[in-house]
């Protein structure tokens, strides 16, 4: 889609003095990722997919997980991102945040003020003996409260002022329908839309919040709307309508069951499986769309992205794992034969400037 690469090399010009990597389908970004991302233009990112420092688990080897004397500082903290987070994804975007569990509802309500919370997943990390962590190792009978065991991802999408479903579809809808000229009850009757209880519309439901339109009746909508002569166009499918798309052989359920990454050299501590960031942006996203991880650690996010042909940005602030982003991004596209002599050397130029 052209105005997913428009804005990709509209970021690309925006994050020039941060970046160490640029590639037709990667942009890496070193830097404190709260000030680079200001730095992003409105509405340009269709997926966010990221995992901040937890806080809870004070881990050293982690950066900024001990940052924090308080909580609530981590809560400001985490604040300022989500206004970032809103501003920069488009209408129809979708945000995954992982978190612990401990952190969890203070986030949601957090978040709430710029989005609408869809889910609260748990990932149970269902791993084998010898790879559980402290699991399989504590001793049981010391226990106070239940083991912490899973993490979790808070999933949502912007939302618009006002109440209940805050849906920026809906919203958009109702003011082309209006602009139309079209009734609800007139939108339903030319799109055929109707419901199952008492004949009702659909119309409605999609102007509420409550769900979305397919393809299909996306199109007819369009139509209705456009055949009155005063609307000129709509916004293609792509660009209006948040993507979920799923079906019975996945994990469809709030609960997700994929393995931990185990151990190995040069391994992230809070490294998150492939398969199951994978599976977060299969479902979210469209082709060619533009997903961000502003925690970059290890550059899985950016590695699942490339597998399903979408675009990545990735953020960084350590030095160690800049240079192991450059390396693993690198090695993808040296392995598929597509890197250019132009695109090397732009790299090492970059990683030159920027790495140290």
């Amino acid at each position: 889609m052209k105005s997913r690469e428009l804005d990709f090399r509209g970021i690309g010009a925006a994050l020039k003095e941060h970046l160490c990597l640029k590639k037709q389908s990667h942009l890496l970004a070193k830097g404190d990722s709260l000030e680079v991302i200001k730095k992003i233009p409105d509405n340009s990112i269709s997926l966010i997919l990221t995992d901040p420092p937890y806080h809870a688990t004070k881990k050293k080897n982690i950066y900024g997980d001990t940052l924090f004397a308080k909580d609530k500082e981590y809560l400001d903290w985490m604040a300022e991102y989500a206004k970032e987070w809103r501003r920069i994804l488009k209408p129809n975007g979708s945000l995954f945040c992982y978190c612990d569990s401990s952190m969890s509802a203070r986030l949601e309500v957090l978040f709430s003020e710029e989005f609408n919370i869809l889910s609260h997943v748990v990932w149970t990390k269902p791993n084998a003996p010898g790879f559980d962590g402290w699991k399989g190792k504590m001793k049981k009978e010391n226990l106070r409260q239940w083991y912490g065991h899973s993490e979790r991802i808070i999933f949502a999408e912007p939302a618009i002022e006002g109440n209940l479903h805050r849906s920026p579809f809906g919203q958009y809808l109702r003011e082309m329908r209006k602009k139309s000229g079209l009734s609800g009850h007139q939108l339903t009757e030319l799109t055929g839309a109707y419901g199952k209880v008492n004949h009702g519309g659909a119309v409605s439901n999609w102007e509420a919040g409550r769900n979305t339109p397919s393809r299909e009746q996306y199109d007819k909508i369009c139509s209705a709307i456009i055949g009155t002569g005063k609307v000129d166009s709509m916004l293609p499918y792509e660009d209006v309508i948040r993507p979920f798309i799923m079906d019975g052989s996945k994990e469809f359920t709030d609960v997700w069951n994929f393995e931990s990454v185990r151990p190995y050299k040069g391994k992230h501590p809070a490294e998150k499986p492939i398969d199951m960031l994978k599976h977060a942006i299969e479902a979210t996203s469209y082709a060619d769309d533009i997903v961000l991880d502003c925690f970059g650690g290890s550059g899985s996010t950016a590695v699942a992205a490339h597998a399903l042909n979408r675009k990545s940005i990735t953020i960084e602030i350590e030095p160690e794992w800049v240079e192991s982003i450059v390396t693993r991004l690198c090695a993808l596209d040296s392995a598929e034969g597509t890197v250019s002599s132009e695109d090397s050397l732009e790299t090492i130029e970059l990683k030159q400037e920027a790495l140290f």
